[in-house]
């Protein structure tokens, strides 16, 4: 789903870094064309509306969302919500932040007292096979956790872990669009990120799941029985 205001958004700020950093390619969610993440030395990856599906109902949670990757490695982030008033941004090693106010991931260290939020289902082509495992994430987690959210929007998703409002994101993409500039932010508020395997998180990776460190390892636990339970089941992109 793309709206004119999509457009518009990516059209304004690709024609303002155009002028200010005019040697970095920027890669949009709207754009034609592709890079390799890995190869330009420095990036600007955009999502105009992360969150469009809320945005045309009416909802607030979607937000702008904007890195600057460094061989395909996000080294700044920033994360804009217009409705709620809330501007995240982060840069690698010095912290992450929310209206300029330092955050943090949260001290939860029990996964049934945990609020976890999940990617959207997949909808489309094959939408039946890729939810599969989804739903049976959504089944394993039901019983463990104080309560599942789905805000529609994966930035939000990592942007609202790393300020402590919620302790788990659970992910099953990662497009970059999505996911560069949240994936700092959580980083450094302190959370603990990797992909549904609990490999390391790059841009490679095809899930993405992030959690405040005192839950990360219960959280792991169940993925890995999960993953062993359906040894076939095929991570993807799509959302």
């Amino acid at each position: 789903m793309v709206t004119d205001v999509d457009l518009s958004i990516q059209r304004h700020i690709t024609t303002y870094l155009q002028q200010v950093t005019p040697d970095i390619d920027l890669l949009g969610e709207e754009n034609a064309h592709r890079f390799n993440l890995a190869t330009p030395e420095y990036l600007w990856v955009l999502d105009p509306i992360d969150g469009t599906s809320n945005f045309v109902h009416g909802l607030p949670l979607y937000a702008v969302s904007l890195a600057l990757l460094h061989h395909g490695r996000p080294i700044i982030a920033v994360t804009r919500a217009p409705v709620l008033n809330r501007t995240y941004h982060a840069i690698a090693d010095q912290g992450a932040y929310l209206n300029d106010q330092p955050i943090g991931a949260s001290a939860t260290t029990v996964l049934t007292e945990a609020i976890v939020t999940l990617g959207d289902y997949a909808v489309g082509d094959d939408s039946a096979r890729r939810n599969h495992y989804r739903l049976a994430l959504t089944s394993a987690l039901v019983p463990r956790v104080e309560r599942i959210r789905m805000l529609g929007t994966a930035t939000l998703d990592l942007a609202m872990l790393a300020e402590g409002a919620t302790d788990a994101a659970v992910i099953m993409a990662n497009k970059p669009w999505d996911i560069a500039a949240g994936s700092l932010l959580a980083r450094e508020a302190g959370a603990i990120v990797t992909d549904v395997h609990g490999h390391a998180h790059t841009h490679q990776s095809t899930s993405t799941i992030a959690a405040a460190p005192g839950i990360a390892r219960e959280l792991s636990t169940i993925l890995d029985t999960l993953n062993t339970a359906s040894p076939g089941h095929r991570d993807d992109t799509a959302r």
